[in-house]
């Protein structure tokens, strides 16, 4: 048995490899392209490149990982069955259920990774990856100059402005022809400079840029003394604008964390705070309750212990004074103004606390996928031996729309408080389960009969199966026992 273990492991190994390599580049390359806004431009370091696609890449794996376990499934018994291999084995007393254990223990295995993936290093790579894009959001694009326009400069950091005029930007060798530069940025002095060309340069940081003049004049009028004027000519000169471009500044801390950004425990620490918040709003409105109609009654008796005594109390004793109107309709407007703000307030801390549960299910439900495909894929192969990748893309496809469109709508539904978060989530794996266990019952007989296989064999059993559905139901509602 350790023998056939270790056989049909291998025999899983390499297609579970190349789909999930494949899977993953495919997916991962989406991903990168529908970001790409967020990178272009900015004048950013491969360094920050780099991290930027390495903390997109866990997203990727989460989804890929499961869908990955079902391809190989799909293929490896796909080719054993037309291959004559698992009826060999059948023949030889080897049960075909008994070829699902081995890879079930693998599926149970990869849930168990897949749910520490999910718990621990999926939310954390997410909160580090909205907070780079956050960072280079607040990051203003490269420094560009436009020919025949008067160009603001800012510069150390806005405090000073420069203005600068080419007729010709060569934006490939970084020179220019005929340039003008007004400089305000001393407020004592405004200073002109006029060159026949001149020559752009940044620092290693991107943040000065230095300007390198050739044959020119600059005009300087101080404001400290009436009449001041200089004029100074040049061969060669270097102005240097500090502060034009900026770097990447990394915040310290990052930002809130969503839901999708905490870990099980963080999710149940704040689920639990919000409970307590909410028990502490419903405390505060009984009492304020209680104190508008307290004072709508009077001051309650003594002996009063509740706010019923004290009606109860001040009714019998006619101790209720008499309200004037305009005081009785304020404080009514008062507290129906508390009780809705209250009210929002309750509402809001619900679908807190309902997203926070649907995110600890998700992590759950998706890791036990991993098993669901394998116990689900095995049968279905057994069923279309000869349906080859044509098949095993097909299966995958449909089986894969059906998954995270549950996934997503119960996700959508459980939102909103329609449906309980542990139905949600947990719904389509308990329908696939229970889909793999009915076609697990008939996997000896699949191997032990002749077949065609294929896609037209797989939908005719599956027609067969829903129409053996209804002849039940309908056997059911006439009371008779169906053929």
């Amino acid at each position: 048995m350790r023998i056939l273990t270790r056989y049909l492991i291998r025999a899983h190994l390499g297609p579970f490899l190349f789909s999930f390599s494949a899977l993953t580049g495919l997916l991962f390359l989406n991903a990168i392209a529908q970001r790409m806004d967020d990178l272009v431009g900015k004048g950013l370091t491969w360094g920050v490149v780099g991290e930027f696609l390495v903390l997109s890449l866990p997203h990727t794996l989460a989804l890929t990982l499961p869908m990955s376990i079902l391809v190989a499934v799909l293929y490896t018994f796909s080719e054993l069955t037309s291959a004559s291999e698992i009826t060999a084995m059948a023949a030889g007393g080897i049960r075909p259920a008994r070829l699902i254990l081995p890879m079930a223990g693998v599926g149970v295995l990869f849930a168990g990774l897949m749910f520490y993936f999910n718990d621990q290093v999926l939310p954390q790579s997410n909160h580090e990856l909205k907070n780079l894009i956050i960072d280079i959001g607040r990051k203003s694009p490269t420094f560009d100059l436009r020919e025949r326009v008067v160009n603001e400069i800012q510069t150390n950091g806005g405090t000073g402005k420069i203005y600068l005029q080419a007729r010709e930007i060569d934006n490939t060798t970084s020179k220019l022809t005929e340039v003008k530069i007004y400089d305000l940025s001393d407020p004592l002095a405004h200073r002109t400079t006029y060159a026949e060309r001149g020559e752009m340069a940044f620092n290693a940081n991107h943040t000065d840029l230095y300007l390198t003049l050739y044959n020119g004049v600059i005009y300087e009028v101080s404001e400290d003394r009436a009449g001041g004027f200089t004029r100074s000519a040049f061969e060669t000169q270097i102005t240097p604008m500090r502060g034009v471009g900026n770097e990447l500044e990394r915040r310290a801390g990052g930002s809130f964390r969503g839901d999708r950004e905490m870990t099980g425990a963080m999710l149940r620490t704040a689920i639990s705070e919000k409970t307590a918040e909410m028990d502490r709003l419903r405390d505060a409105s009984l009492t304020s309750a209680r104190g508008a109609l307290i004072s709508a009654l009077g001051s309650p008796p003594e002996g009063a212990t509740s706010a019923s005594e004290a009606v109860r109390l001040a009714r019998a004793t006619r101790a209720a004074r008499v309200i004037q109107r305009p005081i009785r309709d304020d404080m009514i407007r008062r507290v129906a103004q508390e009780a809705r703000q209250t009210v929002n307030q309750m509402d809001a801390h619900e679908r807190f606390i309902r997203e926070h549960r649907v995110e600890i299910h998700k992590k759950y439900s998706i890791a036990v996928a991993c098993l669901v495909f394998v116990l689900l894929g095995a049968p279905i192969a057994v069923r279309s031996p000869r349906g080859g990748v044509g098949n095993v893309i097909a299966v995958s496809v449909g089986v894969f729309a059906l998954y995270w469109a549950g996934l997503i709508g119960g996700e959508n539904l459980a939102d909103e408080g329609l449906v309980p978060p542990g139905v949600a989530m947990w719904s389509v794996d308990v329908l696939l389960t229970a889909v793999a266990l009915v076609f697990l019952r008939r996997m000896a007989m699949d191997v032990a009969s002749s077949r065609g296989g294929g896609l037209d064999d797989l939908g005719f059993h599956v027609t067969q199966f829903i129409q053996r559905l209804r002849h039940g139901t309908r056997a059911e509602e006439t009371g008779t026992t169906p053929a």
